[in-house]
């Protein structure tokens, strides 16, 4: 029986370490609150989202505020970081962000690789032609080619719903527009929040299809396993919900009184209500 007590002793050591490690890993919000500081991501070329003021060369917007707002209900500072598309998910994987608020729609494949806060809004997912082409429906983008964000849920969601047509990919919204106007794709899939600013551009060239591909919930990502910090931003939101701080916010960027003028139909949902 003694012989076997060294390594009873060993295993025990072995995982008061382990354990040890676990919580140091799982422990990004002590660390924040030690630095004092948010790191938060969002887009750079997308308005109302996050885009760059002419005046002040600043990146501003809807996304922009969010990320002011929960870091000052945090009681910390805000550092904001400019992200792509395709730059979301690794940035906040490898810690380079503490938190991502950049129209970072939710799905189940992307919940495989980030933790995503409750959804703070929902937009559905549309598709742009040309008016001159005469699309009015799904069915006739059959052996077309439609443009999408690479990587984007608007390219998960024509992938899905648009079987039969060829999805090219862009790498920015901007970019995926242009290729409609100059008539490089037959369709765009954008979001109806982004796509309104880009039917704004078109001057009354381009419309949406009377229909939506999907509903699309989005939140805030923080990295996976980090339970503290997930609670703690999503304390923040329902705070920021119930004081009616997320409506003005999005007032200020899409409300009446903007060239959007698109209204926030559904409130702050547990991210649950979508894993099903």
């Amino acid at each position: 029986m003694t012989s076997f007590a060294p390594t009873r002793r060993a295993l025990g050591t072995a995982l008061v370490l382990l354990a040890a490690f676990g919580c140091a890993r799982a422990d990004q919000l002590a660390d924040i609150k030690a630095r004092g500081t948010l790191v938060c991501g969002t887009l750079t070329s997308t308005e109302p989202l996050g885009f760059q003021d002419p005046k002040t060369r600043r990146i501003v917007g809807f996304d922009v505020d969010m990320c002011a707002a929960i870091a000052r209900r945090m009681g910390l500072k805000l550092e904001h970081r400019g992200l792509s598309i395709e730059q979301r998910i690794p940035e906040l994987s490898t810690g380079r962000v503490d938190l991502v608020s950049a129209a970072l729609g939710y799905t189940k494949e992307r919940a495989q690789q980030v933790a995503f806060t409750s959804a703070h809004y929902q937009v559905p997912i549309r598709v742009m032609v040309r008016k001159d082409a005469h699309i009015a429906g799904f069915a006739q983008l059959a052996d077309k080619r439609v443009s999408a964000v690479k990587s984007a849920t608007t390219e998960i969601f024509a992938r899905r719903g648009l079987p039969k047509t060829t999805i090219v990919t862009y790498q920015d919204g901007p970019s995926a527009f242009l290729a409609l106007m100059q008539d490089k794709v037959d369709g765009f899939s954008t979001s109806h929040t982004a796509g309104l600013r880009y039917l704004a551009e078109s001057k009354g060239e381009a419309v949406f299809i009377d229909d939506s591909l999907a509903w699309e919930p989005t939140a805030l990502g923080v990295k996976k396993d980090e339970p503290a910090l997930l609670a703690a931003v999503d304390q923040a939101l329902e705070a920021m919900e119930k004081e009616g701080e997320i409506d003005g916010i999005w007032n200020r960027w899409y409300g009446p009184d903007t060239r959007f003028a698109f209204k926030r139909e559904k409130k702050l949902t547990p991210i649950s209500a979508f894993a099903q």
